[in-house]
């Protein structure tokens, strides 16, 4: 069993039921987060599932220059704020470099470690080091038992507030696919793991200067890895992903959420 890992009153891990992180890939304005985050509440509510809103405000691992990242970490942490003092959310958000990581730590309730940058020791030392709860991405370049020593940089600090998120693993070029087994390999560490869903059925760069994706998938993955024993899920959500300015092709609107959402709460109780 993982241990259990508490962001205000949600628990993730242990026995606790599962979780979902959840919201528009990027920040793309103010309101469109805020009608998000309540959007995704509500149907939470509705199934009983605990929720933590997640958007990042800067994409800064884009393949294309000319790609939308974001409205940067002032007015991105700005919008975060809103959502989490409006709407009594816990938030969840990435960084990209240390200078960042005093700022974002004091917003979000879990910093993530983005996948590209999983390895770069300073930055997970310094983000450890808030003290804040760490969500690792695992770099789809890694295998599952790779995440251990990344781990223990962690650890290093004193801060044992962890979570792993799987996101798949490169399957040849522009092409991603998801290994189960990994799930289990992470859990055995000790800490709660979370698939991520819609990230794992992108396809990177393959349309040239973006990622393409293959939402279709997202249903069936979701319900493999619940069925397998994660913890929670991480699911890009956007009202209209064809219009999203970043990962559209792999996000799903709220009516596919919901409709996910039931089916993986019965199997998680099935379990």
């Amino acid at each position: 069993m993982t241990k259990e890992i508490k962001v205000g009153k949600i628990k993730i891990g242990g026995n606790a039921p599962i979780v979902l992180i959840a919201g528009p890939c990027v920040i793309e304005y103010e309101s469109l987060c805020l009608e998000a985050a309540k959007k995704i509440q509500d149907i939470c509510a509705k199934i009983g599932i605990s929720y933590i809103f997640k958007s990042s405000f800067d994409k800064a691992n884009r393949l294309s220059g000319d790609s939308y990242r974001g409205p940067g970490i002032k007015k991105g942490l700005e919008v975060l704020h809103k959502v989490k003092q409006k709407l009594n959310v816990s938030i969840l958000s990435d960084i990209h470099c240390q200078k960042e990581i005093e700022e974002a730590a004091k917003v979000l309730d879990i910093i993530q470690i983005p996948a590209f940058l999983c390895r770069q020791t300073d930055i997970v030392l310094a983000v450890a080091r808030t003290g804040k709860v760490v969500n690792i991405k695992k770099g789809q370049f890694l295998a599952p038992w790779d995440i251990l020593p990344i781990i223990k940089k962690v650890e290093s600090t004193g801060n044992k507030e962890i979570v792993i998120t799987e996101r798949g693993f490169c399957f040849g070029y522009n092409n991603l696919v998801t290994d189960f087994r990994s799930l289990k390999i992470m859990s055995d560490f000790g800490y709660p793991v979370i698939y991520d869903a819609t990230h794992s059925v992108q396809l990177p760069g393959a349309k040239g200067g973006c990622s393409g994706g293959q939402k279709e998938f997202v249903e069936g993955l979701s319900r493999a890895a619940v069925a397998f024993g994660c913890d929670g899920l991480f699911l890009e959500v956007h009202p209209d992903p064809a219009q999203a300015l970043c990962d559209g092709p792999n996000m799903i609107n709220y009516k596919e959420l919901e409709r996910l959402l039931k089916q993986v709460k019965k199997i998680k109780e099935a379990l």
